[in-house]
Parts: structure tokens; sequence; C-alpha cells
């Protein structure tokens, strides 16, 4: 499942100077199975990017690929089936369902998927250091546990790409080296791609490709 962007320019960059960057008004082609990280300051369009390919934005001008499907032609069918088997995404916001617990978030995606047994992602939480406040909405976990909560939950279903919007913004270096080291581990199962969008470079990846925004 190869990622592509030929000559893309969102919408709101129009005007501005794009000239450094390695991925808007080029030719980009990323590859299923690799590990990538997309590095730039805020406002430069990170969040852009992977709603692009998550089928959230087509304010742009150029083309967008999935393989060789053009993606601003695509209906919401096309995009729901995506979603369910082959894109898994944490958004910047999270968008976890505040007045639900934790736990409750989780399993609504397992009950979409059944991907894994409740017991996988109870280990992964007790693995991650929140097993002791799943039970707590999600409005009242600090950003940090929302975060890991979110990770977990992305991991509840089958995907050829993973894409992480700023994922570790709010976690410590030893949490950080957890989170990674589990989600490394769940993309290599799948043999997956992990396309994450941060503010500065990191260590925690073993990284196919690191690309300036």
């Amino acid at each position: 499942m190869i990622l592509k962007l030929k000559n893309t320019i969102p919408y709101p960059l129009e005007g501005f100077d794009i000239s450094q960057s390695e991925i808007w008004d080029t030719d980009l082609s990323i590859e299923s199975g690799q590990k990538v990280l997309v590095q730039a300051g805020s406002g430069k369009g990170k969040s852009t990017l992977l709603n692009i390919f998550y089928g959230n934005r087509n304010d742009y001008t150029g083309k967008a690929f999935i393989d060789d499907v053009d993606l601003s032609k695509q209906n919401h069918l096309w995009w729901a089936k995506q979603r369910q088997n082959k894109l898994s995404v944490v958004f910047q916001d999270l968008k976890l369902f505040s007045e639900l617990s934790g736990w409750d978030n989780i399993l609504l995606k397992l009950a979409l998927t059944n991907y894994y047994d409740e017991a996988v992602p109870k280990e992964m939480a007790t693995r991650l250091g929140i097993e002791h406040v799943l039970n707590k909405k999600a409005g009242h976990m600090s950003f940090g546990e929302r975060q890991r909560t979110a990770i977990i939950r992305s991991l509840m279903q089958p995907f050829e790409w993973l894409l992480l919007d700023e994922p570790f913004s709010h976690l410590d270096d030893d949490n950080i080296a957890l989170a990674s080291k589990l989600i490394a581990e769940e993309c290599d199962k799948r043999n997956a791609g992990l396309l994450i969008a941060g503010l500065n470079d990191d260590k925690y990846f073993d990284y196919n490709k690191r690309i300036r925004l």
C-alpha cells in the first residue's frame, strides 16, 4: 500500500514559501512497511498531510493517491473500508469520547473490529502504565493518559498504515519509549507502515525516512 503525492499544495499554504518542503509541490512516494517521520514546526501542514491520507481533507491542488487510487474522487463507502481495514490513526486532539471511560473508548473499537481478545488491550494498558485509570471518564484523565489510551485504541484493528499526529507530546521520555516499543511491535506484526508527524526529531523508531515539511 503506497502513499503518494504529486505536486500537492494544501489551499491554506497557497502563497506561502514552500520551496524548502520535501513534501508539498513535490513527487512523494512511501511504501507500506516503512517508518517515516515528517518533521516540521506548527502551521506547516503536518496534520493536513495525515488528514489527506485519512480522507478528512481534499482542499488541495495537485494529486494524492493510495496506490494508484486518486483520493479526491473516492466516496464515503470507499473511505469507510480503508479506515476499517487499512488505515488507523491517532489524531492530535485524540477524538476520544470524553463521557466514556478510557476502557469503553477502547472497547468501542474492538466491538467494530473483533481484532483482539479483551485481554490484549488490558496487557497493553499495563505495559503503558494506565491500567489503573482506564475506569475514569476520558475527560477526567490527564492528556498523557488519554494519549496512551488513544494509541491502544488505534491498535485494535487491522491496518497497513498507522498515522500518528504528535502522539507523544504530553509524555516523558520513559513513557515515550514504552509507547513507541509497543507501536513498533504492532506495526511489525502487520508489516504495516508508520507515518508520524512531529515537531522535533526523535530517536524512538528506526526510521526509513525523515522528511522535512
